[in-house]
């Protein structure tokens, strides 16, 4: 079977840099075997960060702005990609083609007022591939939406080629600025996969420990352990209606960024800050298990929950998800050989081989799509000389 070496790029709802994976990938679809060469995560400096947030704003944002940081962001990108071939001394000619997610500005998955269903990822693909001399796949969101989907979740394809079960059950839960789920029922095939957004990640907690310590997230989960869960507090964070909503669905930046703090604060500023970010985090793991017993628990007998993303790195979050899911085993996909950190990348690196092999990537069940179908726009680099 034909071999290709990707490089899968995501920025993900976090904003705490690049994501970098150099793959070698034999074959495609259910033969699909992937071997991470190497990845690298590539900070943000303090000033990317604040335009990327600024450009998410719709009341700091502008045109300018995002114009601007649309190429800005496609050298970042371009330099990730450089480096994580150039830490292992991989020639950038070897590339066959590189996956790019962008960062996601905006993201509208239902009709809001006068807006229509839609969404915007941005890193300029042709700045991409000028710089590497590597064709370039992105946009990978845009058909599903074109198909009626919500363009969100993706990565479920991912997990069905990689983690399905002939004998059991399993869930992936990805905790990253936003956590989602995809569902592998038994001895499943394509059609019978789901996923959806469950809710907040670690957005709020991310920007809690932001404002209150300075720094980008909570290490190991420190500053929630020494804090005390409020039930006042949290009670009315369960009350929000998205957790509750049934899927498809999907959320972001838009419903738990910036916005959602300064409210959050505004209410509850007696709380420590401890505290809040304790609750928080506590709210992550419960909003999780709630969606469990709502929408999947009932129609499967999960034995399994492999968790990756940021938050598998919060002992307070993972213990929380332990114990308000005690039914269930809970791993990290680094007990499976994929590091819980690189599986996003991964996954891009992956929707670009199928991209090449002319395959349909998005999994109807969980975007709500009219129908399966190729994703990505392609971006060639032809050197004439």
């Amino acid at each position: 079977m034909e071999e290709k070496f990707i490089v899968g790029l995501m920025s993900g709802t976090s904003v705490d840099g690049i994501d970098a994976a150099l793959t070698r990938i034999i074959g495609s679809g259910n033969n699909t075997k992937v071997e991470v060469l190497n990845f690298i995560t590539l900070d943000y400096s303090k000033e990317m960060r604040g335009k990327i947030f600024q450009a998410m704003d719709p009341e700091r944002s502008s045109t300018p702005l995002i114009c601007s940081l649309n190429f800005e962001l496609g050298y970042c990108f371009a330099d990730a990609v450089k480096k994580v071939c150039r830490d292992v001394q991989f020639e950038l000619k070897r590339l066959n083609a590189v996956g790019s997610h962008g960062q996601t500005i905006y993201h509208i998955p239902q009709s809001e007022s006068t807006y229509i269903p839609s969404t915007l990822q941005i890193g300029e693909p042709a700045v991409i591939a000028y710089q590497t001399k590597t064709s370039v796949i992105s946009n990978f969101r845009v058909m599903d939406m074109a198909a009626g989907g919500q363009g969100a979740p993706l990565v479920p394809y991912i997990d069905y080629l990689l983690f399905k079960n002939q004998h059991k059950a399993v869930a992936l839960q990805n905790i990253g600025g936003i956590s989602n789920v995809t569902v592998l029922p038994e001895n499943c095939s394509l059609e019978d996969v789901y996923a959806f957004d469950t809710g907040p990640g670690n957005m709020i907690i991310d920007e809690l420990v932001r404002r209150f310590y300075g720094i980008n997230y909570d290490p190991n989960g420190k500053y929630a352990k020494q804090g005390e869960i409020s039930q006042p507090l949290l009670n009315e964070m369960m009350e929000d209606p998205y957790i509750k909503q049934f899927p498809p669905k999907t959320t972001g930046r838009e419903s738990y960024g910036k916005a959602y703090v300064d409210r959050l604060l505004e209410s509850w500023r007696r709380l420590s800050p401890n505290d809040l970010i304790a609750t928080a985090t506590y709210f992550t793991a419960k909003s999780i298990a709630q969606n469990y017993e709502n929408f999947i628990l009932s129609k499967h007998k999960i034995e399994e929950i492999i968790v990756s993303g940021g938050g598998s790195y919060n002992q307070a979050l993972m213990t929380w998800l332990d114990i308000l899911l005690p039914q269930l085993s809970i791993k990290t996909a680094g007990d499976y050989g994929v590091a819980s950190d690189a599986k996003e990348a991964v996954a891009f690196a992956i929707l670009a081989n199928e991209f090449f092999s002319k395959h349909s990537a998005n999994v109807p069940m969980a975007t709500g799509a009219e129908k399966s179908i190729v994703l990505g726009n392609w971006t060639p680099y032809i050197d004439q000389k």
